[in-house]
């Protein structure tokens, strides 16, 4: 944690260093604060709209309560699940933009002093060549998950982000994005183009090849006041009914994890030993949003299916770094190592749909319904962290300035399939869990 906070900081004092010499160079003030809100944190802009800055952060504390059906144990867990720290800024006239995100909340290592160091999560740059387009280079969110991902996570309709998301989505990842915006009559069209290494956020080693994806939507009614298209809760309560649908795809070649992730969680070598031989990974995401004068509708499906290329791969990777032969030592032939590779991956269908209303006072309530369809080979059937289809969940929330602060609680009960175990590893004698969430959130 401290290399990370010298590093911020020492990027401060840089930047406010070289401000200063230009002062001393310059009769008028190199920038100016605009101003701050609480939400949108503190604005600074130059001479003559020049450029400009912003640093923001936000705070999530949570509690989380979890049992079955048979009422007979109770966990707990008290955490501060999001502690984020912004600085971003952007140049008119060279039309370059910029952002640097650290989460001060994510856990690194097992032990150690530097547990809860500063996780990068966001680190890029775009360019805007023309009004309509722009090319993003860096680490960021993918344009190829499910639209929930779309959203930020200080803007959410819930606690947590669905099933859907948690099962699939990859999150973020290194490369280069493409995005641009057409108006075609009364309708919008948003296309985009993704590279990127597929290997997750903060992946210094590249395995396997590249991921390519892309992404169209469409807004058959027109844009979305106040940024409403990125956030789930209508505060702006849109004056006339406003939607967006599309649909994204994405082929990751050689991947070393469950979705595309973490990148080395899983690996298998060639028939040589050392050679990694790495399956690919395809994902098919469509989805919607509708919101009108504080309704919010949001549906998704996602498709995820594995191409195991089993007459290549001879062993796999131990978690201590030593490896088994996969046809001496597991008794695996072709058809087998297909089976047994697909079942380590995230493989099958997943479905989501939300939806609520925001009262002018600033309360909402929201309910949300999530299936997941498993493939027969796919770690969606793990009985510990998964093998649960239906996840129905009911929420109310309190907002206080939009989303700069808030309160919210939801209540999920999850339809747990036979032999499911709880969290230590013990087979539950109950056909359903119940998890009940509390958060309290401030944005500064």
């Amino acid at each position: 944690m401290r290399k990370t906070c010298k590093i911020i900081v020492g990027t401060l004092l840089f930047t406010f260093f070289a401000i200063s010499l230009k002062a001393q160079q310059s009769s008028s003030p190199p920038f100016y604060i605009q101003d701050y809100e609480l939400g949108k944190g503190i604005r600074f802009h130059g001479p003559n709209g020049g450029y400009f800055m912003k640093i923001r952060s936000y705070v999530q504390s949570t509690m989380e309560m979890r049992t079955t059906d048979n009422w007979d144990e109770v966990e707990s867990r008290f955490r501060i699940r999001r502690a984020r720290f912004d600085i971003e800024g952007k140049s008119a006239k060279e039309k370059f933009s910029y952002r640097i995100r650290v989460d001060f909340a994510i856990p690194n290592n097992s032990d150690g002093e530097d547990l809860y160091s500063g996780t990068l999560l966001d680190a890029f740059v775009t360019y805007k060549p023309h009004k309509n387009w722009k090319v993003t280079f860096g680490q960021r969110s993918t344009m190829t998950d499910n639209r929930e991902m779309r959203i930020p996570s200080d803007a959410m309709q819930f606690v947590e982000r669905s099933r859907v998301t948690s099962a699939f989505a990859a999150v973020r990842d290194f490369g280069l994005f493409v995005e641009g915006k057409q108006r075609i009559g009364s309708w919008y069209v948003k296309p985009g183009v993704a590279i990127s290494a597929g290997d997750g956020q903060n992946a210094f080693r590249n395995r396997g090849g590249l991921k390519y994806g892309g992404r169209i939507d469409f807004l058959p009614f027109g844009l979305f006041r106040g940024m409403g298209e990125y956030s789930e809760v209508d505060h702006a309560r849109q004056l006339t009914p406003k939607l967006v649908f599309g649909a994204a795809y994405s082929y990751n070649v050689g991947m070393s994890s469950r979705r595309g992730r973490k990148s080395g969680d899983i690996i298998y070598l060639g028939n040589d030993g050392v050679t990694e031989t790495l399956p690919d990974y395809g994902k098919l995401v469509s989805d919607f949003m509708f919101k009108y004068q504080g309704w919010t509708v949001l549906g998704e499906f996602t498709w995820a299916y594995s191409r195991v290329y089993s007459p290549e791969i001879f062993y796999r990777v131990r978690n201590n770094g030593t490896s088994a032969n996969l046809r001496s030592d597991d008794g695996l032939n072709n058809s087998t190592i297909v089976d047994y590779v697909s079942a380590r991956m995230m493989v099958g269908r997943g479905y989501n749909i939300q939806g609520g209303y925001l009262f002018k006072q600033g309360y909402s309530i929201d309910g949300r319904f999530t299936y997941l369809d498993p493939d027969t080979n796919s770690f969606l059937n793990n009985e510990q962290f998964y093998n649960r289809e239906k996840y129905i969940t009911l929420a109310f929330s309190r907002y206080l300035m939009n989303d700069a602060a808030k309160v919210q609680v939801s209540i999920t009960y999850v339809d747990a399939l036979p032999g499911s175990k709880r969290s230590d590893g013990e087979v539950m004698d109950a056909n359903a869990e119940l998890f009940g969430r509390l958060m309290f959130q401030v944005s500064f």
